[in-house]
Parts: C-alpha cells; structure tokens; sequence
C-alpha cells in the first residue's frame, strides 16, 4: 500500500490545539508540522513543545505554506470560518473542531466552499471515537436493534467547566457548545432519517445571576421525519467542585429489536485524595474526589494521550496518508447539527416549536 507524506497546519495553540499537535506530531506519516496562534506567545510554546518546523501568529502564513497538504482548525468557534474558507480555496483537506460554525449563515459559506471545491473537510464530534460509542454505532449498522423508535440521552457538567468555556468564547452555550455532540450522535444513529421539528424548555438562574444569558438547564424533543422521538438535555450548572473532569453523560437508544443504554457518568472510577487533583479543563482548580475518565477528549497516562481525540486524530491522520475509511462527521452532517443545536436554543427562548429545513 502506497502511503502520502502529510504536512499537517494547526491553525490554535489552545487546549485542543495542543493535544491535536501532540497527536500529529507522533503520526508515522508527518514528515512537516506547522503550529500557529493569534498570541505569538502560546503558538511558541506549543511549536517548541512539539518540535514544530514552523511556528507563526499568523494562521494564513502556515495554511499556505507549500509543505502543508492539511489543516487542523483549532480556534475558538466563533473564529472557524476564515482559517476554513482559506484552507479549502487552497485545496487542502480540513479538520475542524466542533460546531463547525455558531450560526448558519456562517455554516453554509463553509458547506458551499466544500461543495464548490471538493475538499474534504470533517468535524471534530470526538464522542464518535469513544470506543463505546463506536461499538454501539457498530451494533445499529448491524440492524440488531431494528428500526429507532426514540433515543433520549442526558449531560452534565460544573460550572466552573462552563466559566472557562464561556471565556474562550462568550457565544458558546451549554447547546451550541456541548449538546452537539449528543444531537450529532443521534443523527449518526439515525442514518439519513431528517430531524423536522425541534420543542424545548430553559431555566434561566444561575448564569443569568452571573451576567450570562444562557440557561442553567434545556430539555428538547426532536421529532424525526419517520415518527423517532429525541430526547436530550443537558445542565452545565452542577456545583463548581463536582468530581468530574468534563461530561458526565447518559445514552439510550430504544429500537424495535433492541436497546442500547450507554451509562458515562464513570461513577466506576472514583479517585479521592487530600493531596487534590487539578482539573483538565480549568486552571488553578483543583477537586479532592474525581470521576476518573469523565474527561470527554482523554487523558494523558504514561507518557501517551488516550481516549477519543487521540483515537479520532490518529483515524484523520490514518485516512489521508494510507485511504483508510473514517467515522468524521462530514459538512453536511455538521450543517444539520447546527440548525438542530439553533433550534433548541430559539425554541426553549421562545416556548415555540422550530420547524427545520430537513437539509
């Protein structure tokens, strides 16, 4: 099997930019690694620390490096779009992180270019390479649950995991930002099934005291053109010191044949300790008891990155070079978790059903 030398561009020295730098960095097939920031400072950290070639605070300076064949976009959300757009016009495949935009004006530009220019792109939905999520998805195909007739699937999170979401990028709520993962989950479950009409309910409280203007908690019902019911929620106002790193998650998938009941909230993996634990997500935040694997991206253990991005990377990566299939949420896939993720949020504002496009 012949297999493409890769010069990979990550465009965000951030959390997730490091880890996806650190992933590629150790790639058999990465023969050239660009990293770069708006904040000079960070991407010369990150490029020392993965022993960059090229390190710049200017994205588009690594995105058109002629050495760099694909890019990684690891910016905040609302930042996706023009390092995308840039990326695609020089026909270079695309790996974004999720959501792939925050409005849909935004997402059409970018589904547009693809269409237009036939560059690859996928987002980065890492709960699909959770290997639980994964074999579930396995048994669907396999039609041991028969038709879907509901799923209904529940998040939590602290809000000190939020605070720091909300400093990254201030238009990111618990739906936009966390929910789409779970909405992309179930249209993945549901294959090319359309969503066709969104209901939802929120309380304000907590965030609203604090000057945000999201809700504590949503609850949604999508309704799917063959009669499926979706039932997601998520609450991202748990008490700052709850033990967990990230998303302590439930899901269930009610089919016709079948069920399949995902527990994730690692309540198995219990740490406590006097000496504490510093959080993954939150700087200078530390917890004396842990949900140990409740951080949704992975860990790191013994010198080695494991769980979900590590495994969604190394695929990314492992399909460009050798040809192998991957599992990555396409544009158009990414398009329809967008409209569903803004209908929850314009239905539980408003207290009225959203009909959706079926795009």
């Amino acid at each position: 099997m012949q297999k493409q030398d890769l010069g990979v561009a990550v465009v965000g020295s951030g959390r997730i930019g490091t880890l996806r730098a650190n992933m590629a960095s150790r790639h058999p097939s990465v023969r050239f690694l660009a990293v770069s920031d708006i904040d000079a400072e960070k991407a010369g950290m990150l490029g020392e620390q993965v022993n960059a070639d090229l390190t710049s605070s200017d994205n588009y300076r690594i995105i058109s490096d002629p050495q760099v064949n694909t890019v990684v976009i690891s910016t905040p959300e609302h930042e996706h779009v023009e390092p995308i757009l840039q990326a695609l016009e020089l026909g270079k495949p695309v790996f974004v992180e999720k959501p792939l935009a925050l409005t849909l004006d935004d997402t059409d530009k970018i589904v547009e270019a693809v269409d237009r220019t036939g560059v690859e792109l996928r987002i980065g939905y890492s709960r699909r390479h959770d290997r639980r999520w994964m074999l579930a998805r396995e048994q669907v195909a396999q039609g041991r649950l028969g038709g879907i007739i509901g799923i209904q699937s529940r998040v939590y999170n602290s809000r000190a995991h939020m605070m720091e979401i909300l400093k990254r990028s201030p238009e990111a709520t618990p739906v936009l930002d966390a929910l789409t993962y779970y909405v992309d989950m179930a249209c993945w479950y549901l294959d090319d099934v359309r969503p066709v009409e969104v209901i939802a309910r929120g309380n304000y409280g907590l965030y609203k005291d604090m000057g945000h203007d999201i809700h504590d908690v949503t609850w949604a019902i999508i309704t799917f053109e063959n009669g499926c019911l979706v039932n997601l929620g998520i609450c991202y106002a748990l008490p700052a010191r709850y033990p967990t790193y990230g998303q302590s998650a439930r899901f269930e998938v009610l089919g016709e044949d079948g069920v399949i009941v995902l527990d994730m909230d690692n309540k198995d993996s219990f740490l406590f300790t006097d000496k504490g634990v510093p959080h993954a997500y939150v700087p200078d935040h530390y917890v004396d008891a842990l949900f140990m694997q409740s951080n949704s991206s992975g860990d790191w253990a013994m010198g080695e990155y494991w769980g979900p991005i590590a495994n969604e990377t190394r695929s990314w990566l492992d399909h460009l070079s050798a040809g192998t299939p991957c599992s990555h949420t396409t544009a158009r896939e990414g398009r329809r978790t967008v409209e569903v993720t803004l209908a929850i949020e314009e239905a539980a504002r408003t207290g009225l059903p959203v009909k959706l496009s079926g795009r």
